[in-house]
């Protein structure tokens, strides 16, 4: 029993699985924002530049890793790898094969979430630890950022446990078993919970802590090597995670038609779809819009998203 368990955790759908299909799903966000954009993405590096994600981790890792002067040493050199623990972790309460993840309770909703805050800190703290003035101002636009967002995400989530009656992502899976939650209230939570995402991946509109035409790459300006490999694959994984808990808690998660006996093979493939579906969603939000200044992003959350999501969280309330 415990060696089963050890070698899912390992293997599928452990962390060896999380990796590779993290950074296939980077390809995906690739090729979907460059047709968007009328171009082709990556092409050479395998079928359809299916391996560009992959070659470009190995490239960084082979890179020199320096730690610069006057940087906090113990912290810019630990921040890589307990951002990429976050991330995995989190990615381990995602249903893929059945109604509960690898790590299931209840209760694991609030622990899911607060992790991913966790993250958000320790980017702040990432950039902290740096002397450059970019990886600083980074760091701030980060943290108001994370002010800004984290109440609509919470409350988009908190509707979902209203709805459902359950802290816990299996609850959530369980409940969806004749419904999809987006088909009710909960879509404007959904709408919500994607902006949030957004703001939360640091992506356009929203990669203002990173903007590279202000301040060169913002957190991250410092980081090269083997941290920046892991900080890259950190995000891959992250756009993983919320696809997923996006299409876990709106869309169903692995649930669908199945045949007897094959439930094994049909609860990934539904659970990967929709999380496909998700992550088209986010590519097409990354190329409909440009980057908004701070002041923009902060004054657009607080006053049109956290009111929408207030009014969401009590349309459900009424509703249920």
């Amino acid at each position: 029993m415990w060696i089963l368990y050890l070698l899912s955790l390992l293997l599928f759908p452990g962390f060896i699985f999380l990796i590779f299909v993290a950074l296939f799903y980077e390809w995906i966000d690739r090729k979907l924002y460059a047709r968007f954009q009328n171009r082709v993405g990556p092409w050479v590096t395998g079928p359809s530049g299916i391996l560009q994600p992959l070659a470009d981790f190995i490239k960084l890792l082979s890179k020199e890793d320096i730690t610069p002067e006057g940087a906090d040493k113990p912290l810019f050199r630990s921040v890589p790898v307990f951002a990429l623990a976050i991330t995995l972790t989190c990615s381990l309460f995602l249903p893929i094969t059945g109604v509960r993840g690898l790590v299931s309770f209840e209760g694991d909703l609030i622990v899911a979430i607060t992790l991913m805050t966790i993250l958000s800190i320790t980017i702040f703290y990432a950039g902290l630890s740096s002397p450059s003035r970019f990886s600083i101002v980074g760091a701030e636009r980060t943290m108001l950022q994370l002010l800004s967002y984290e109440i609509p995400l919470m409350l988009s989530i908190a509707g979902v446990a209203v709805s459902t009656g359950s802290l816990s992502i299996a609850g959530a899976v369980v409940a969806q078993k004749t419904r999809w939650l987006i088909m009710g209230p909960n879509i404007l939570g959904f709408v919500i919970f994607l902006l949030a995402a957004q703001a939360e991946l640091e992506r356009i509109p929203f990669d203002i802590p990173e903007a590279e035409t202000e301040i060169v790459a913002g957190w991250l300006t410092e980081f090269s090597g083997r941290k920046l490999a892991l900080l890259r694959l950190t995000e891959d994984v992250e756009l993983f995670y919320l696809s997923g808990l996006a299409a876990t808690l709106f869309l169903g998660g692995p649930l669908g038609p199945v045949i007897p006996g094959l439930e094994w093979l049909l609860h990934p493939i539904y659970f990967l779809v929709k999380s496909f579906i998700v992550l088209f969603l986010l590519s097409m939000l990354k190329s409909l819009f440009a980057r908004l200044r701070i002041d923009e992003a902060v004054s657009f959350l607080w006053k049109y998203v956290v009111p929408l999501s207030v009014l969401q969280f009590l349309l459900v309330r009424v509703v249920v």
